[in-house]
């Protein structure tokens, strides 16, 4: 598979690499499929993602896009943080193979768990719905979802 410059690099050099201890959600996703697993820790203070991390296992491009969505989402309000889409991940990684564009979907909702989680933790009302929206078809079910265009 052909990898861009910014896949490499993020593999091999991740950004915000780690946990949160007392974090404010975490957000946990995985794709039985491939088997990647995603875990996202988040820092908010008056609605800003302060401090944001994650610990990935799974391939380079599951490391890299949860790489650069963090990097996409830090020092961003929590309600622009929720207007990330797999797809400009993959934009600002420089695209990825076909096969690999699950691991963006799983990033988006890795960031989406968390604040979910947040919202729960601090009592606050929303409409969050995350799930697979079959954009990627790793799963082989695109039929059955709605196409996030």
């Amino acid at each position: 598979m052909n990898y861009s410059t910014k896949v490499m690099d993020h593999f091999a050099n991740p950004r915000n690499v780690g946990e949160i201890e007392n974090a404010d959600g975490i957000g946990e996703v995985g794709n039985a499929t491939c088997g990647d697993i995603m875990k996202i820790f988040l820092k908010v203070q008056d609605d800003i993602i302060t401090d944001i991390k994650f610990k990935t296992f799974g391939c380079g491009a599951a490391i890299a896009t949860s790489s650069m969505a963090t990097e996409m989402v830090k020092g961003k309000s929590i309600d622009d943080a929720l207007t990330l889409t797999n797809k400009a991940v993959v934009e600002a990684l420089g695209g990825l193979p076909p096969a690999k564009v699950h691991c963006s979907v799983l990033a988006e909702e890795a960031i989406k768990t968390a604040i979910a989680d947040y919202y729960r933790r601090n009592g606050i009302e929303h409409d969050l719905t995350i799930g697979c929206d079959g954009c990627c078809n790793a799963c082989g079910h695109a039929d059955k979802h709605l196409h996030n265009q």
